[in-house]
């Protein structure tokens, strides 16, 4: 290997590190991925090493003269990898655990926003059944219950009724969540707004308009996200600007003056409500599995060297904006009920694809996970194009209970 070529690490095994890698292919980079999948492993070198066992990853960068990690991993960030690495002189693009608390929690992020003055829906936090069960009987429905931190399978449901709402809590803490929020629903349009910083200089990544629920028109369960579009047409320049300084500024001055900048990427999850005022709902510490290509689709920059930048603190001097490029993005989430089924049609799709943890089976054909299985990213000149395109591809694809929302970017005849 050419001593020129930078080695890049990164850390998470789901979608949005499948994505990743294929952009910092563009780049020429030795590319490690830890843990990663079988999926991941066709494309990049992956590492078998743990999302939470921050030390041996540093022993990993070290030894293998890493020039640059990048944790998208909530697991890697929770176990503060990003201050182990700096600690240690290891390039890396992730927050510190301290920094990062508000986007790992949502209970910690409820209470940021309230400090902070931000417009947030009323919620409340529980860590007893019981007092969650009596604030229920006067609650205005619908109610979103969530669990503090994202977790694997059902972790948030929207309930329209008290009896709903009381079973889904005891459920929750039959199974040993340690606390619960509760949320007003509140009816709108659902963006994110993806931010680049170093902790002090933040510049907008992307705005993209999100889709939660795995029905069309909003019904059925409510995820962590089903499909995508970016840019959002709904969202004006006053809004984004607004988020900007009223949101974006605010947390990352109040987090330097507690001497936690947070460096790496941030969502800030918003509703946009129908008399034009938006509230913000949580943050995310990193893109989401459903918008990650989508958003880097659009991105004309360097990764490689824009990550870089904020790590070693010439990002501001560096950055004035960030190109992207005209082109618009839309994708859709396919779902399997079950685990195992065989995946046909991936070689006759223009779209690009990224994949949950899907294996090969012993004559090398793709099999579905249970849930999600798949993102289908389409890129085109229009969203209209991009969306026409991404469900004739979707049409492609065919294995036995696929699922997937056909609604999403349904209304851009102009866009």
């Amino acid at each position: 290997m050419a001593d020129n070529v930078k080695k890049v690490l990164i850390v998470g095994a789901s979608a949005k590190e499948y994505a990743l890698v294929k952009k910092f292919k563009n780049y020429g980079c030795d590319i490690f991925v830890t843990p990663g999948n079988s999926v991941i492993g066709e494309i990049a070198k992956c590492v078998d090493i743990r999302e939470d066992n921050v030390e041996e990853l540093l022993a990993f960068a070290v030894k293998n003269s890493i020039n640059l990690t990048v944790a998208s991993s909530e697991v890697a960030i929770k176990n503060n990898i990003g201050e182990l690495f700096q600690a240690n002189e290891q390039l890396i693009f992730a927050p510190f655990a301290k920094s990062a608390e508000f986007a790992l929690s949502r209970s910690s992020a409820k209470k940021f926003l309230y400090r902070l003055r931000i417009p947030t829906p009323r919620f409340a936090v529980f860590d007893k059944p019981q007092l969650a069960i009596d604030y229920l009987k006067n609650a205005p429905m619908p109610q979103v219950i969530r669990t503090d931190e994202n977790a694997s399978g059902q972790d948030r449901l929207v309930c329209t009724t008290f009896i709903s709402a009381k079973t889904f809590v005891e459920d929750l803490f039959a199974r040993n969540e340690k606390k619960v929020v509760l949320e007003d629903y509140v009816y709108g349009h659902e963006f994110t707004l993806y931010i680049v910083t170093d902790g002090y200089h933040a510049l907008p990544l992307s705005v993209v308009a999100n889709y939660k629920f795995m029905e069309n028109g909003d019904g059925g369960i409510l995820t962590d996200g089903i499909g995508a579009f970016t840019p959002d047409y709904k969202v004006s320049a006053e809004i984004e600007n607004s988020v900007m300084n009223n949101v974006v500024q605010k947390v990352l001055s109040s987090l330097q003056q507690k001497e936690i900048p947070y460096l790496g990427i941030l969502g800030i999850n918003c509703v946009l409500k129908d008399d034009g005022t938006y509230v913000v709902l949580d943050f995310k510490p990193f893109l989401s599995n459903h918008d990650c290509e989508a958003v880097l689709n659009l991105v004309d920059e360097n990764l490689l060297t824009l990550f870089e930048a904020c790590a070693i603190g010439s990002f501001a001097d560096d950055y004035r904006y960030i190109n992207v490029s005209d082109n618009a993005s839309v994708s859709c989430v396919l779902s399997s009920r079950t685990a195992g089924n065989i995946i046909k049609g991936l070689d006759r799709v223009d779209s690009d694809i990224t994949h949950f943890p899907v294996r090969k089976n012993e004559y090398l054909e793709y099999e579905t996970i249970a849930g999600k299985t798949l993102v289908l990213t389409k890129t085109a000149n229009t969203l209209s194009r991009a969306r026409k395109y991404l469900y004739e591809d979707i049409e492609q694809i065919s294995f036995d209970g696929k699922k997937y929302r056909t609604d999403i970017c349904m209304q851009v005849e102009n866009f």
